[in-house]
């Protein structure tokens, strides 16, 4: 029975997603972020690779299906590199109740989503390990349509500090360093997240910090192992502390308040990337406020009909009434000016909502150009600064000969209008055309966009 499943599964993915045939798109306008967009061009595809690229006036002999970019724009696929999979984080009863078993579909539909706004890489940074491991190792094998899926599985972390729910709690290195060699050994955490955040703003009560003695040791070990490392941080200060304990990558912008010059030029000058998280802070009030974005087809096409309808009712009055929200409201400007002013220095920013859906990450671009960085630099920040971000940019991020092809062909320029991102006309994922119509959606089934190859 297994092996006919396996072979059903296999059967599926045939169906919805074309053969990573050999193909080529001609005429289109490259867009990438890391060099000026570039004209009537002409990328061809072999397998799950970026073959050429070139000037369509030199590209001849072309071998596989002809796809015409005229008028059109071709750049990588996005990626979001802090998310937090739906289907993880069901909770029966109180708070510190036990939680309920993770839901398998709820998280292949979000990971639908993702695809489906032209998001083709994902990085998990947090999540319990019997959800998000499973699925990992599906999207690897081709079992499902999926982006590509980075994960750190449990987080690690001190006894009490931010996110031990669903950590792996270190309070001694050396007594504690068997649990992080069955972190390392079990979940083969592609980032290790961990955390360096007290809590005790934006109207919640302070908790326990994790030493930074033991944060620098944990983080040398991990690379010791070949596994990067990234940090949930809020402030100026814990933000310095991680990147001097050694830690590759920051999980967030500073958000508790405006950043000074001199750190300004520290991350202009060591470069640490970091995810630029507006969305999730923005999401409480625009809810709120404005609840009718979910009538946005992105939004339509990520949450059911149910979920639209409770957000907008249940969750936006509850939402009304929390210090949290209105907190936030007047903290993600004050986070939005931080980003700019290290984008400005010559800073890493790479993109990360702390969501769950593709919608969310497009919401994340949009923040990005009203933060006051150009819709090119954004596609750079989503791409190849995204890459970056996960140690990945030799494969990914840039539409470059020998490059994974994960593309994405708008109808639109994104360089005049970010919104442009949403003009989706295909998906490409290791070569592969995604189908459209068959993503397991929350909202349903979506027409396919292009049957052009």
């Amino acid at each position: 029975m297994k092996i006919l499943a396996a072979a059903v599964s296999a059967l599926l993915l045939t169906a919805t997603a074309a053969h990573a045939d050999n193909l080529y798109i001609e005429h289109v306008t490259l867009i990438d972020g890391i060099h000026a967009p570039q004209r009537d061009m002409t990328v061809a595809v072999e397998g799950d690779k970026i073959a050429t690229v070139s000037p369509s006036s030199l590209a001849h002999g072309m071998k596989g299906k002809k796809i015409d970019g005229k008028g059109k724009y071709l750049i990588p696929g996005l990626m979001d590199i802090h998310i937090h999979l739906k289907g993880g984080f069901d909770i029966t009863g109180k708070v510190d109740a036990e939680m309920g078993p993770p839901n398998r579909e709820e998280g292949v539909a979000a990971l639908a989503s993702f695809l489906y706004a032209g998001v083709t890489t994902v990085f998990d940074a947090g999540n319990r390990a019997e959800h998000i491991l499973p699925l990992r190792a599906d999207e690897r094998a081709g079992k499902i349509l999926s982006p590509r899926i980075f994960a750190t599985g449990n987080l690690v972390t001190y006894p009490g500090s931010h996110g031990d729910r669903m950590a792996v709690r270190i309070s001694d290195f050396e007594k504690d360093k068997a649990l992080l060699d069955k972190h390392i050994a079990e979940q083969q955490p592609d980032i290790l997240k961990l955390t360096l955040e007290e809590e005790g703003w934006g109207s919640r009560p302070m908790i326990t910090l994790m030493p930074v003695d033991l944060l620098e040791k944990i983080t040398r070990y991990y690379n010791q192992h070949g596994i990067r490392t990234t940090v949930h941080v809020s402030s100026e200060l814990r933000a310095v502390e991680a990147i001097y304990a050694g830690s590759d990558t920051l999980a967030h912008p500073v958000i508790q308040g405006p950043v000074s010059d001199s750190f300004v030029k520290l991350m202009g000058a060591k470069k640490t990337p970091f995810a630029s998280t507006l969305t999730i802070g923005e999401n409480y009030s625009r809810l709120a406020e404005h609840p009718e974005y979910l009538d946005q087809p992105l939004y339509v096409a990520s949450f059911s009909a149910a979920e639209r309808e409770k957000l907008k009712t249940q969750t936006h009055d509850e939402w009304q009434k929390r210090p949290w929200t209105w907190w936030m409201k007047i903290m993600t400007p004050i986070a939005e000016e931080n980003v700019r002013k290290i984008h400005a220095a010559g800073g890493t920013v790479a993109c990360g909502t702390d969501q769950s859906t593709g919608a969310a990450t497009q919401r994340e671009l949009e923040l990005l150009v009203a933060a006051g960085i150009s819709p090119l630099d954004v596609i750079r920040i989503a791409t190849y600064n995204s890459a970056v971000f996960l140690g990945k940019a030799d494969q990914l991020g840039s539409v470059d000969t020998g490059k994974l092809a994960d593309l994405v062909l708008l109808s639109k320029d994104p360089t005049a209008d970010i919104n442009n991102a949403k003009s989706i006309v295909f998906v490409m994922k290791n070569g592969q055309l995604i189908d459209e119509s068959q993503l397991p959606l929350a909202g349903g089934k979506q027409k396919r966009r292009f049957s052009g190859a």
